[in-house]
């Protein structure tokens, strides 16, 4: 976040002062990543005037540093104009094109699609139809932009041929050599390509045993063949072995991040989001987390039917011994939320560094969270305790306290310990950082610890 907080400033003041030529010079100046950096903290209506300003090319460029769920937010602005939005689409990679618009509203999408080159719609719905058989699937994250020669050239009609479709390329590396209907015939690098005799044929030096993945395999196994043979692209081919794309390293890069993601989120019991935890809504993150904290609280909610059983041994001499029935659920209900929230926390500190405004914004975001997550748990809560004092021998009262007295403090409880576990567990890991300690120290158990102290 350097660039963006020190260059934010300045792009703003441009844009007030509607100075072109200046915002022209900020994307053609600094590199497309930084320029990123700092676009994506833009509303979509400065985002779209600094495009506008843009040569083609790197407008293209810097828009395709931006992360996913950034570029499909941009797209779905009402001040986008559409002849800028297909000029960023034609400047992208086939597979992060195709990735976008299934971002996107469908209407929308088959709009621009329409305005795209014949080529590039035939490519787009080629990978979009991958995308439909399976999202993990080496079909979903190949690219059609490969280098690839006929068997027949020698080493130096090859280069010839090469340079000419090189630009259109996002790799030249590995070059592909394809007999008829676009059949796999072998492979060879540019590096043997250089060194090779200029009258060499490709059959002669190309390499025939080739490490190949199928276009329905899963991504896993894709980022382990490549990893397995230090690739830097692997081929994907159909059940008869027709070249249909590659899968280059760098998206392998980013599929290991997105699973090592969902791991971590899996261990946190927590279902795997599938944009970053500031782009996700309130909403999603409800239900993804609520899913997992209503079964960890009905196990927890069969401790009471066998705290319920010893209940004259241990709580004979106690006024309010009936609150102990709840206690291993209710301390269970904090600790898992507050677990919950720091998973999501650290992860998220690992991947991505944050702002001071973005910190506030966790926190709000993270309590508000909370309310609506104890709010379903403390009614839920309240629910099964009504259930377990049902059939008491005294129905409207227990130990001279009324059930629905009992079941509402029960409930209420379990509200007040979701709200803090949550906002606990979301603001320890941001402490450390603040600290410069790792924010991974506040490891789940300790969350649990210090949520079940307090």
């Amino acid at each position: 976040m350097y660039y963006s907080s020190l260059l934010r400033p300045d792009l703003l003041q441009m844009i007030q002062e509607q100075d072109e030529a200046g915002l022209h010079e900020f994307c053609e100046v600094f590199h497309p990543a930084n320029c990123a950096e700092v676009l994506e903290s833009l509303n979509p209506d400065d985002f779209w005037y600094v495009m506008r300003c843009s040569e083609k090319q790197s407008r293209m460029t810097a828009f395709s540093f931006l992360e996913l769920a950034k570029q499909a937010e941009f797209m779905a602005a009402d001040q986008a104009d559409q002849t800028v939005q297909v000029s960023v689409l034609e400047g992208m990679a086939p597979d992060d094109r195709a990735d976008l618009l299934s971002r996107m509203d469908n209407t929308h999408a088959q709009a621009l699609i329409l305005q795209l080159s014949e080529a590039d719609q035939r490519t787009v719905k080629e990978l979009l139809s991958y995308e439909e058989e399976g999202e993990n699937s080496a079909g979903a994250i190949m690219t059609t932009d490969f280098a690839w020669l006929p068997e027949h050239l020698t080493a130096e009609d090859a280069i010839v041929r090469l340079r000419k479709q090189a630009h259109d390329r996002e790799t030249i590396y590995y070059i592909f050599i394809l007999e008829e209907e676009r059949r796999l015939r072998g492979l060879v690098s540019f590096r043997q390509l250089l060194l090779a005799d200029p009258s060499a044929k490709l059959t002669d030096i190309m390499q025939r045993d080739i490490v190949t993945v199928r276009v329905d395999d899963d991504r896993e196994k894709v980022a382990s063949e490549i990893a397995k043979y230090d690739l830097l692209a692997i081929p994907v081919v159909d059940n008869q072995n027709r070249l249909v794309g590659i899968v280059t390293h760098d998206d392998i890069i980013d599929v290991l991040q997105e699973e090592a993601t969902e791991d971590a989120h899996r261990l946190g019991a927590v279902a795997p989001l599938e944009d970053s935890y500031l782009a996700t809504s309130i909403l999603t993150l409800v239900y993804k987390r609520g899913v997992w904290l209503i079964l960890l609280l009905v196990a927890a909610a069969f401790t009471v039917n066998v705290l319920q059983r010893f209940e004259e041994e241990m709580v004979s001499n106690l006024q309010h011994g009936w609150l102990l029935w709840f206690l291993p659920l209710v301390i269970a209900s904090g600790g898992n939320t507050g677990s919950q929230s720091a998973t999501l926390v650290i992860r998220l500190l690992t991947l991505e560094d944050m702002k001071r405004s973005q910190t506030l914004k966790l926190v709000a975001r993270e309590l508000m969270l909370s309310v609506l997550l104890g709010g379903g748990l403390g009614l839920l809560t309240f629910l099964i305790a009504r259930f377990f004092w049902m059939n008491e021998p005294s129905i409207g009262t227990i130990g001279g306290t009324s059930l629905m007295m009992k079941s509402s403090v029960v409930g209420l409880t379990v509200f007040l310990v979701v709200v803090m576990g949550s906002v606990t567990g979301a603001v320890l890991p941001l402490v450390f950082k603040r600290l410069g300690m790792d924010p991974a120290l506040m490891s789940n158990p300790l969350i649990s610890a210090l949520v079940d102290f307090f």
